[in-house]
């Protein structure tokens, strides 16, 4: 347990050294907010962009609040989605190209606990930057548009989140496969869309996919109520998280020789 808070310790100092808990944060809420600004402003927004007929009226159906957060979850499934892969992508790879890696595996610390403290460290930067951009998003959604109960607003970020465990898991075990940044970056985006795209295009067979979750949490604002699909859904991510999180820390030990 010990080694496990060293490592914890070290990869969130690592990720302040890196920047990433400020660029991350930020661009997050840069995409949350404009959800809302830019449904409440399109009016004016068309009409200052010009080329409309002399005489021409804009009218443009309000969105309500929930509608506004359902867009902003969609925004967070495409750009957020390749932020975080990209946010992660040089986790193990960094090391291995700096020697660090190397150093690490002089001490007496198993896969598991370097894994570990990676998959949380990172979990808790990428939860903590959706948590802060999706609650300003709901705030400036309160001001400009409907009322949405906060209830509701964490239970469908918690809903949510679960995308987030289970991108971390796949795109760890991606890093134990390969060494390139690039090659990282790239397989795990494709994976994650793939897994995206069948379940759109076969919604029959995958009612249990981690690409519900987003549809999910849309439900749950919609239909203000934990749906039984949800349940299964979130399970279903939890178990796959598992179990990429075991065949990472399984890959890592069988290429690095930890133990050995």
């Amino acid at each position: 347990m010990r080694n496990f808070i060293i490592l914890f310790k070290k990869e969130m100092k690592e990720g302040a050294r890196s920047g990433k808990w400020v660029w991350l944060p930020i661009v997050l809420m840069v995409i949350g907010i404009s959800q809302p600004l830019t449904n409440f402003y399109m009016p004016q927004i068309l009409e200052m962009a010009g080329n409309l007929p002399e005489g021409a009226v804009i009218e443009i159906p309000m969105p309500s609040g929930e509608e506004v957060l359902i867009g902003t979850l969609s925004q967070y499934g495409t750009i957020g989605t390749l932020l975080f892969v990209l946010a992660m992508m040089n986790v193990i790879s960094h090391e291995r190209q700096t020697g660090a890696l190397a150093f690490v595996m002089m001490r007496p610390v198993s896969a598991f606990q370097y894994m570990a403290s990676k998959y949380v460290a990172q979990l808790c930067i990428l939860l903590i930057s959706l948590a802060a951009s999706y609650i300003l998003t709901w705030y400036y959604t309160n001001i400009l548009f409907d009322h949405v109960a906060w209830t509701l607003m964490l239970a469908s970020l918690a809903v949510y989140s679960l995308w987030i465990v289970f991108l971390v898991a796949v795109t760890l075990f991606v890093g134990t496969l390969l060494r390139s940044s690039g090659g990282i970056a790239g397989v795990s985006v494709v994976f994650l869309s793939v897994i995206s795209l069948l379940t759109t295009l076969l919604p029959k067979y995958m009612e249990w996919s981690p690409g519900n979750l987003r549809a999910e949490a849309s439900n749950i604002l919609l239909e203000g109520e934990w749906g039984s699909s949800a349940t299964l859904v979130s399970l279903s991510t939890l178990a796959l998280s598992v179990l990429f999180f075991g065949l990472a820390v399984y890959m890592f030990k069988k290429f690095e020789r930890f133990g050995e």
